[in-house]
């Protein structure tokens, strides 16, 4: 018995390519991006949360892990 496959290869070439014309198509219109407040924002994204770290006390680092756990824990068993 020949294997047949589910697609037509005919079809699956067409959808590629008017997915490629619209996405072409949409990007026209979209700004594009000063690379320079792409990285001034890629900068504070990394020292963000040492930062944090460093400003919280013990105290609440525990409250904060702690409550981050108990949501972990009952989105788990509720499933």
């Amino acid at each position: 018995m020949p294997k047949r496959s589910s697609k037509l290869p005919m079809l699956a070439d067409i959808n590629r390519l008017a997915a490629q014309i619209m996405e072409v198509a949409t990007q026209e219109g979209k700004p594009a991006k000063d690379p320079l407040a792409v990285e001034l924002g890629r900068r504070g994204g990394l020292k963000g949360g040492k930062a944090r770290a460093a400003k919280l006390s013990a105290k609440k680092r525990s409250q904060i892990a702690k409550k981050a756990a108990k949501a972990r824990w009952s989105s788990s068993r509720n499933q």
